[in-house]
């Protein structure tokens, strides 16, 4: 398979692809830090790889209607122009090609966890760029609903196959988490995280 990894970030998720006999691994990410690392770390897998520095919501030259998948693991919220990004990957990949994506539940950021009880001070219906509370640093991402995201979608021609809102969480993880922003008992009331699997239509 040709896959192509959207918001590749340190390499990581292409290596595993790689370690599992993709034919060619590509990467688009908007930091250089994060390319370099991730070119050093995949200097020895036996794919090829193509590496691209830039935003997502700009094509940096990738071949149209080539890969087999395209994956964005935690990496589309960055976006500044969803309906771009979208429209990019639709034309990357080949008739039939999937697309998969994670990002956290568009109601996560919404909520407040306090003494048990969850407390909403954001409206779920109010898109656009918020500084997110849990980095120590300003980290400008967007808020997109969960219908925004499927509408997306369906609007450039995908065809949704399967939504997942679960929670998986071992002990090791629960202790690990508790009382940072993914807590275990807020992941009791509220989904963590979004994934949507998709294929070309």
């Amino acid at each position: 398979m040709k896959v192509l990894d959207i918001g590749c970030g340190s390499g990581h998720s292409l290596l595993y692809m790689g370690e599992r006999s993709a034919g060619e691994l590509w990467g688009i990410d908007l930091s250089k830090i994060q390319i370099e690392t991730a070119r050093d770390l995949l200097t020895d897998v036996a794919a090829p790889v193509q590496l691209f520095e830039s935003p997502m919501e700009k094509d940096p030259g990738l071949p149209s209607n080539y890969f087999d998948l395209v994956y964005s693991i935690f990496a589309l919220g960055w976006t500044t122009d969803l309906q771009a990004t979208i429209q990019n990957i639709h034309r990357y990949l080949k008739q039939g090609g999937t697309f998969v994506f994670s990002w956290e539940h568009p109601l996560h950021s919404r909520a407040r966890l306090a003494d048990g009880q969850l407390h909403f001070d954001k409206s779920y219906h109010k898109e656009g760029p918020y500084d997110h509370e849990a980095w120590h640093a300003p980290a400008i991402m967007q808020q997109y609903k969960v219908s925004t995201y499927i509408n997306t979608l369906i609007d450039h021609g995908f065809h949704i196959e399967k939504i997942i809102e679960d929670v998986a969480i071992t002990e090791e993880d629960r202790e690990k988490h508790e009382n940072r922003w993914y807590s275990y008992e807020k992941a009791t009331k509220l989904p963590t995280t979004l994934i949507i699997k998709c294929r070309k239509a």
